[in-house]
């Protein structure tokens, strides 16, 4: 195949992609890593709990406190999870996560505001962290 007259032919790309994602800030990275670690964190230790509990509940009568461990550790488990999945989407970029984040951050510092800690070190990276994902949300799908 030749190319018309006075037009260079031009070179087949084999490393052509599709449309290319938004490159992820390095602070959106670094939210995802960390929530990734809280959220296992949360997974381990919702899980010993809940076996702890269950084993307490073999061992020792008293049904109230067995009961209260393992439904403590069920409630870590499940919010290890949500947390993980969280991480997920902040990696990925996915704009529900992006929302997700923003409205817990929102709501951890309204409680810290309604407890009357305005200043504690919660609210301040509660409110920072609200300020930065609104901030990059261009980045998100």
């Amino acid at each position: 195949m030749s190319a018309p007259t006075g037009q260079p032919m031009q070179p087949y790309n084999m490393y052509a992609t599709g449309p290319s994602q938004p490159s992820r800030p390095i602070g959106v990275s670094i939210l995802a890593v960390l929530m990734g670690i809280v959220g296992a964190l949360f997974v381990i230790g919702g899980v010993l709990l809940a076996v702890l509990g269950l084993g307490l509940g073999l061992t020792v009568p008293a049904f109230g406190l067995t009961l209260g461990v393992t439904v403590l550790g069920i409630v870590l488990l499940i919010l290890g999870l949500i947390i993980l999945g969280l991480a997920l989407g902040l990696w990925h970029q996915r704009l529900w996560a992006l929302v997700l984040a923003i409205i817990i951050f929102a709501l951890n510092f309204l409680s810290d505001a309604v407890a009357g800690a305005y200043f504690s070190l919660g609210a301040i990276v509660s409110i920072l962290l609200v300020i930065y994902l609104i901030a990059v949300h261009r980045h998100f799908l």
